[in-house]
């Protein structure tokens, strides 16, 4: 990896990870409060329409944001075009939720879904509005000026929330957090933006790039459905309460997978992308990012496994307690997000968005099983049914990926696996420290503390260069702060 494409991938990474996780935790230390605030049902409540705005957000964005970011030189009327085709379909799925409010709300048996479906269905409109400025901002890998839009959305949709629960407006309040915090995110991403729409749209723009966009948007589809299909079955088959259990899990699970993918998928697709004809430089490029990537992911994810119970306890309280195994078993699942997004980057990156819908008509027909399950055995076994479903997908994406890039399965399993066993051999030790009859809040600081130090001189005795990279650019940022 030459010294200016490293630069601007280690700079990418370091903005991108300050922005999920300085909104992202914010977001969840809000959570936190509002947990101890709101019960599990009203936190069911705003899960049953979750699948309908993130199906919807599919929909309006098409694929057309990545197809902007793939293209070598991208026109002002490509810009124009994608703006106002988001913006048309986002206006008329919005009128298409507000009539099927009704029917939402009898499916799920929740008179109050009809108005929280109307309200919550603004944030599609509010949401197209910013997909070409922050489109923008990840072509020229500016994560830095994101980070600081979500900063202060973040602290202040908080506020808001946390002010609305206070005054007894119960899911309300979830609402008001989410809609304030879109509406805010669009507007500064408008005001640091150079870009203005100007009236035009062109149908040879259009074609170019909803050539490429539509197969993602399929794919997407049908991996937002995938995602969101758990809230409906539990929604509907079960009660809100434990659907709202099964989502704080959801969102412990979020803070470390979800944004280490994210970070991932929007870093590496734009800077692999600005390399796709230097197969060499791509694929040690591509080699290091997973490696590096999987090391933190291992380590986040199952030691979030171990230290669950205490967690949950110490931060919303003992009746969040049947979340606890729901995230346990998340996490196992989680810990290959990051491995799959890059798996499917490099696919996009040579072009074959037609395979990524491929793959994933085969990922879903197979993760049918455990849905079917969860209808009839319960919310577990559909869990521990979606751990089996993430490793075949990876296998099936990176089967697909290393024969585009030559770095097969194989190879890759080499090179994750010896971070995969010391994460998982320092997860079971703070695990074993749970059953330990102590107070949970001796007990979370025991479980961290042991965790890094055990981890740490593992890592120096291995000597893996993953570990020394990560070491050493600690090491510089340190030196210079």
């Amino acid at each position: 990896m030459s010294d200016s494409l490293r630069h601007k991938t280690i700079h990418g990474v370091g903005w991108s990870f300050v922005d999920n996780i300085s909104s992202s935790g914010i977001t969840f230390l809000v959570g936190l409060v509002l947990a101890r605030l709101l019960t599990p049902a009203e936190y069911g409540v705003m899960a049953m329409i979750a699948i309908f705005i993130a199906i919807s957000n599919s929909i309006i964005d098409s694929g057309f944001s990545n197809a902007l970011i793939r293209k070598t030189h991208v026109e002002r009327v490509d810009y124009n075009t994608v703006f106002y085709f988001n913006l048309t379909v986002s206006i008329l799925i919005y009128i298409f939720l507000y009539l099927a409010a009704p029917i939402i709300s009898v499916f799920f048996k929740e008179p109050i879904l009809v108005e929280v479906t109307r309200v919550m269905g603004w944030i599609l409109i509010i949401n197209a509005l910013a997909i070409i400025p922050r489109t923008q901002f990840v072509r020229d890998v500016n994560f830095k000026t994101q980070t600081k839009v979500s900063l202060i959305s973040s602290v202040s949709s908080g506020f808001i929330g946390i002010g609305m629960a206070l005054g007894g407006l119960g899911v309300w309040s979830l609402v008001g957090q989410q809609l304030s915090r879109q509406l805010l995110n669009t507007l500064f991403l408008w005001l640091y933006s150079k870009w203005h729409p100007v009236w035009e749209f062109s149908m040879k723009s259009f074609k170019e790039l909803f050539g490429f966009g539509s197969k993602l948007l399929l794919s997407g589809l049908l991996d937002t459905i995938y995602k969101n299909i758990y809230y409906i079955v539990i929604g509907r088959f079960y009660t809100s309460a434990q659907l709202g259990q099964y989502t704080r899990a959801e969102q412990f699970n979020t803070i470390f997978s979800s944004n280490l993918t994210s970070v991932v998928q929007r870093v590496s697709y734009p800077v692999l992308s600005s390399i796709q004809e230097e197969p060499e430089r791509l694929r040690e490029a591509y080699r290091k990012i997973i490696k590096i990537t999987m090391m933190v992911t291992f380590a986040c994810m199952l030691g979030l496994a171990a230290v669950s119970k205490s967690l949950i306890v110490i931060l919303i309280g003992d009746k969040w307690l049947p979340a606890v195994y729901f995230l346990q078993i998340i996490c196992f699942s989680g810990m290959l997000y990051p491995l799959h997004a890059i798996n499917l980057n490099m696919i996009q990156v040579r072009g074959r968005s037609d395979l990524i819908l491929k793959l994933e008509v085969i990922k879903k027909i197979i993760a049918i099983v455990p849905i079917i399950i969860g209808v009839f055995c319960g919310i577990e076994y559909m869990l521990w049914g979606s751990v089996l479903t993430s490793f075949i997908a990876y296998f099936l994406n990176s089967r697909y990926s290393a024969s585009l890039i030559f770095y097969p399965t194989k190879e890759q399993i080499k090179d994750i696996l010896p971070t995969f066993i010391t994460s998982f051999v320092v997860a079971f030790v703070m695990w074993v420290l749970s059953f330990w009859d102590i107070s949970v809040y001796i007990l979370l600081p025991l479980q961290i503390t042991t965790g890094i130090l055990l981890a740490l001189f593992i890592y120096e005795k291995l000597h893996l260069g993953e570990y020394l990279e990560v070491k050493q650019l600690a090491l510089s940022a340190l030196k210079r702060k």
